[in-house]
């Protein structure tokens, strides 16, 4: 005979199934797209040599929910160098289609980190195709090309170390300091195929590299109206914005203080410490505890290929 408890763990379980299986569809609806079982089948299921292995760094770090704030973290400071931003506001549709966008960036580091060489080489090979088109003027009339390594390089390294910096703020097992560097050095792979000169293949070499950048950057109209579009802004369904306002104080909370002023963002040490990181790393488990349900389009589609 089934007690009155028993049922009651039973609901509570269907219940806590169902909610993170919701969460799991949604999530990958939105980064993803309608077709993302279609494109995890491709990536995580098809046969074929790879890059990676799950053991390695860029694996773990790609593979974790933490891309999440890095994410964001990584938009906010590409949106300080007014060539980079002048490409991203005239050509990449971030208003008009920041859900396309997202899922485009979202299937190209999935299939070069996760999928076949062979996906690999097509998708970078497409990316590098829309890049040669990808011209025009910055408003105070310079030239900017996306295929510049110059340009190509800043988006790089602002990825890299935003990725970098928030799995090490809110995975569950940070990179050690060789897995770090060695995480830097994998993420070079696939930087020089899509034309980035000597990549930094170090963490110091990585924050070499962002210094260096910094007499370029600017507070430019086109940034602080990105950061309020990121922030304040999102176009989401009211019911989502607490968990995305949760994760983008995560992200804020992790920029460097001299990225701050020229994003109209205040530097609240205290305030950060006490509420925007533990709000980071609460909604970063969440998203977490989605995205390994085993009914996962990813999870499903990679225990095809094992199976």
């Amino acid at each position: 005979m089934t007690s009155s408890t028993d049922k009651d763990e039973s609901t509570q379980g269907g219940w806590s199934s169902r909610a993170r299986q919701g969460l799991a569809t949604a999530l990958r609806s939105r980064v993803a797209g309608d077709d993302a079982a279609a494109k995890a089948a491709v990536i995580w299921g098809a046969e074929g040599e790879r890059w990676f292995t799950p053991e390695d760094p860029i694996w773990r770090v790609h593979a974790d929910a933490a891309m999440f704030p890095g994410g964001i973290r990584a938009l906010l400071l590409q949106s300080l160098h007014p060539l980079a931003m002048a490409g991203v506001a005239g050509h990449s549709g971030f208003k008009g289609d920041p859900w396309g966008r997202l899922q485009r960036t979202s299937e190209f580091l999935a299939t070069t980190t996760f999928g076949t060489i062979e996906h690999a080489d097509v998708m970078i090979d497409r990316v590098r195709a829309i890049h040669e088109r990808v011209r025009g003027k910055a408003a105070d009339g310079r030239p900017y090309a996306a295929s510049d390594p110059h340009l190509l390089q800043w988006v790089h390294v602002t990825e890299v170390d935003s990725f970098l910096t928030s799995f090490q703020r809110y995975a569950a097992h940070p990179l050690t300091d060789i897995e770090a560097d060695l995480y830097v050095e994998q993420t070079a792979v696939v930087a020089q195929r899509l034309g980035v000169i000597d990549p930094p293949l170090t963490t110091a070499a990585l924050e070499a590299t962002i210094a260096a950048y910094r007499p370029e950057l600017e507070s430019t109209p086109e940034a602080r109206e990105a950061a309020r579009f990121l922030l304040v802004h999102p176009p989401l369904p009211i019911l989502a914005r607490p968990g995305y306002s949760a994760l983008a104080a995560g992200a804020v909370s992790l920029l460097p203080r001299w990225a701050r002023w020229p994003l109209r963002l205040p530097w609240l040490p205290v305030t950060e410490r006490v509420l925007g990181r533990p709000l980071g790393g609460a909604a970063t488990s969440a998203v977490r505890w989605a995205m390994t349900d085993p009914r996962d389009v990813r999870a499903v589609a990679a225990a095809d290929r094992a199976g």
